[in-house]
């Protein structure tokens, strides 16, 4: 009975660590969901929902929830989404839309999908600090830094050329099958293969998008006529962005540390 109790107090302290890594993406889901309930006079959606996230970021720096330096990650991974936003939206690939006016768009890309790539990271870098993250057997800057740009450069050319997504999936297990991630939490340092937790923030992202797309964040081809579970397939592309954002956070923060 004691361990079972042990345990339930552990989970807890596990799950509530994880939602305050992942209070600007909370936050924003809240946004999400209350905006297909609450209309604001003469701002529109996708504006609305802009000017709260610009809005709660700048909360979490005047409260220091969030540092400087997060914020600065936040802005590189917005400033990446927009750029894939902006080529997935394109007519001639038609990935998804945003079928609602708005006025901070670019092109058909309203400005607070990046934030939605932010989310993402702003959850890996909160965690890296919350749960004292490190890791062992990491790969070298060498290997690292090809592989987000293969990563990221793939999103873009599996419309015209192969999708190589096989072959960086062998070309992570082979690089991180040894790598473990080392966190804390009730005091206890505990560690799992780096490679698992991609899988996992993965799925959960994908049941969150699911979420998302039924609040009307962006349409996918086959929810035009009424939503639909989003394919199982972009539980791979998921976890390619969590391995991009993971990547980038672990390498930005262990050269800062070694500087």
């Amino acid at each position: 009975m004691r361990k079972v109790e042990a345990l339930t107090r552990e989970f807890i302290a596990f799950v509530a660590l994880q939602a305050r890594a992942c209070i600007f993406a909370g936050s924003f889901f809240v946004l999400l969901a209350l905006s297909t309930m609450i209309h604001v006079p003469g701002l529109y959606r996708y504006d609305f929902l802009f000017l709260s996230a610009l809005l709660i970021q700048a909360i979490l720096i005047y409260k220091k929830i969030e540092t400087v330096d997060e914020a600065k990650t936040i802005v590189l991974f917005h400033v990446l989404g927009l750029c894939l936003e902006l080529f997935k939206t394109h007519p001639a690939v038609g990935s998804w839309s945003y079928p609602e006016p708005g006025f901070f768009k670019i092109g058909t890309v309203p400005l607070y999908s990046g934030f939605m790539y932010a989310a993402v990271g702003s959850y890996v870098a909160q965690a890296w600090r919350l749960e004292k993250l490190s890791v062992t057997n990491y790969p070298k800057y060498v290997w690292t830094i090809p592989l987000v740009a293969l990563i990221y450069g793939n999103f873009f050319t599996n419309h015209w050329l192969s999708d190589i997504r096989s072959f960086l999936f062998v070309a992570i297990l082979i690089l991180f099958w040894r790598t473990r991630v080392h966190f804390t939490f009730t005091n206890i340092r505990r560690s799992m293969p780096l490679w698992l937790s991609f899988i996992l923030i993965g799925f959960f992202i994908w049941v969150a998008e699911n979420f998302a797309t039924l609040f009307g964040a962006w349409q996918y081809p086959h929810q035009a006529e009424g939503w639909h579970l989003v394919g199982l397939g972009k539980i791979s592309s998921w976890i390619l962005m969590v391995i991009l954002s993971i990547v980038i956070v672990f390498d930005l923060k262990m050269y800062k540390e070694k500087g």
